[in-house]
């Protein structure tokens, strides 16, 4: 029986394969990469740098991609709280008072003439003399002209103030001895001067703005440019014309400085009025022809109000109804 523990390689006669050193070197990398792969472990989170494989690092796993953030446009800062309750506070009181002044003028117009008091001058009721116009420029005038018909009753107002003013000045010149003329014109400049500018061009002003009235514009211009010539002589001072004007005033430095520093103050007032008086002229005539206003308007309007007039309707009657007895009684004879 033969011995298997016998090795056939043994033999030297018989040529051995794997004594080829070429061979054996092939044979020991087989086995040393045989090892790698039996001890490579596909878990194990570490790399087998001493077998040369390089294992996975972290498992394969799908992992959730968060969405972009995007970033928030600044949103712009709002006004203060305090600043915000004013402005709205302010705007309510506004639309508050145009409701009440809008229902004040509605309530007049429902009343009409007849139902207005006269309220100028402002008189107290014991007075024996009684107010004699009706005047509220926040009820008869539109909104948009009643700045500019203020300033024209101020206007008037401060042509009083001087008128009183120039009085005082010519009290002080028939002190030193100018005689009694100066003073005597003065006052009645005052008396006549005062009342018949406000019913000659304030109250037609007034009456154009509020009815939109061509005619009264027309009277308006007639009698301001009047007043803006007196105003000027006025300012003028013409020896012994009652006011106290220029000439007068450097007259009067010639004898007392005091006089002259109380006349110079009334030229500078009639100086002021007389520049105003021009000014606000001015702008009422371009209010007026942006309205489309004119002349033949203003004629069509005086002769519709002509006719309407209750005296000129009366007059008109009584003409006409004795025309016609004449005419019957002529026939009859």
């Amino acid at each position: 029986m033969p011995k298997f523990e016998d090795n056939p390689f043994d033999d030297p006669t018989i040529d051995n394969p794997f004594a080829d050193p070429s061979v054996q070197q092939v044979a020991r990398n087989t086995n040393n990469a045989t090892r790698g792969l039996d001890d490579y472990n596909p878990f194990d989170g570490q790399q087998n740098t001493n077998q040369g494989v390089q294992q996975p690092t972290q498992p394969a796993i799908m992992q959730a991609v968060a969405p972009p953030v995007q970033q928030s446009q600044p949103q712009p800062q709002s006004p203060p709280q305090n600043f915000i309750s004013a402005d709205f506070q302010r705007r309510q009181e506004e639309l508050e008072r145009k409701a009440e002044e809008l229902a004040r003028r509605e309530a007049e117009l429902r009343a009409g003439s007849a139902g207005r008091r006269n309220n100028w001058p402002p008189l107290p009721a014991a007075c024996p003399i009684q107010p004699c116009f009706y005047q509220d420029i926040n009820v008869d005038i539109p909104l948009e002209f009643q700045r500019i018909v203020r300033h024209l009753y101020y206007l008037w107002m401060f042509h009083a103030l001087v008128l009183a003013l120039n009085i005082v000045g010519a009290l002080s010149l028939m002190i030193t001895g100018n005689g009694f003329t100066i003073f005597g014109l003065s006052l009645l400049y005052f008396i006549l001067l005062t009342p018949f500018s406000f019913v000659c061009w304030y109250r037609p002003i007034y009456k154009a703005f509020r009815s939109d009235s061509s005619f009264n514009f027309m009277v308006f211009f007639f009698l301001f440019l009047f007043q803006i010539i007196v105003t000027i002589v006025q300012a003028i001072g013409f020896g012994g014309g009652g006011s106290c004007g220029l000439i007068t005033s450097l007259t009067a430095f010639q004898t007392n400085v005091a006089v002259g520093i109380i006349t110079m103050i009334v030229t500078i007032g009639f100086i002021t009025a007389a520049v105003c008086d021009i000014l606000l002229m001015a702008k009422v005539h371009r209010i007026y022809r942006s309205t489309g206003a004119s002349l033949a308007k203003a004629q069509a309007e005086f002769t519709t109000e002509f006719l309407r007039n209750q005296h000129v309707q009366t007059v008109a009657s009584n003409a006409a109804a004795a025309a016609v007895n004449a005419q019957l009684a002529n026939n009859r004879y």
